[in-house]
C-alpha cells in the first residue's frame, strides 16, 4: 500500500485490497497483460460464470475458467497478434466501486465490487456491467490474487467475442 494509512475513508485490509484492485484495472485497460499476469498467484483463478448465481465453477459452464496455465494462453492469444479480434482490440476503460469487505482473515482479504467496463471499437461503446468479487492473498506484505470472480450482469445472453480481459 501507499504510503498513508486510509484510502478515501477505507483504512487496513480493505485499503490495501482496494488499491490492489485499482491497480489490476489500470493494468488491464493499458493491455498491460505480461504485468497483470504478475498479480497472481500460482494457483490462482480467472472467474466469468454464465450461470449468475452458481458458486460450483468447475460443474458449471464458464466464459473463462482460468489456472495459470489458461490465463498465459490467453494473454498469449491477446498479445501474439494472430487473433483479428486481438489486433483490432477494443479500448477499454472501467470503473470499479462499491467495495465490500467480505472477509479478512489471516493473510487472505476478500472483496466484492462493482465494475463498469466501456468498451470503444470502430465507433461503438459497449458497457459491460459486472459484479466482481478478488480474493486477495498477503504474503509478507505483497499481495497476489488467488481468485476472481467477474459476474456479468448479462452474462447468460449471447456475447459477442471479447478481445480483451474483464
Amino acid at each position: 500500500m501507499s504510503n498513508h494509512d486510509t484510502l478515501n475513508g477505507f483504512s487496513g485490509p480493505l485499503a490495501q485490497a482496494i488499491e490492489f484492485i485499482w491497480r489490476e484495472a489500470e493494468l488491464l485497460d493499458h493491455k498491460n497483460y505480461a504485468e497483470w499476469a504478475t498479480l497472481w498467484s500460482d494457483s490462482g483463478k480467472y472467474i466469468v460464470p454464465i450461470d449468475p448465481d452458481t458458486e460450483d465453477f468447475e460443474a458449471n459452464l464458464n466464459y473463462a475458467y482460468d489456472d495459470a496455465r489458461m490465463r498465459d494462453l490467453r494473454i498469449e492469444r491477446l498479445t501474439a497478434g494472430y487473433s483479428p479480434s486481438a489486433v483490432d482490440a477494443a479500448k477499454t476503460i472501467r470503473t470499479i466501486s462499491r467495495f465490500r469487505l467480505v472477509e479478512a482473515a489471516g493473510d487472505i482479504v476478500e472483496v466484492n465490487s462493482a465494475q463498469l467496463l466501456y468498451a470503444y471499437k470502430r465507433g461503438v461503446h459497449t458497457p459491460f456491467v459486472a459484479d466482481l468479487n478478488h480474493r486477495i492473498r498477503f504474503t509478507d506484505g505483497v499481495p497476489s490474487l488467488e481468485r476472481k470472480v467477474v459476474r456479468l450482469i448479462n452474462s447468460t445472453d449471447s456475447l459477442s467475442a471479447l478481445g480483451f480481459l474483464l
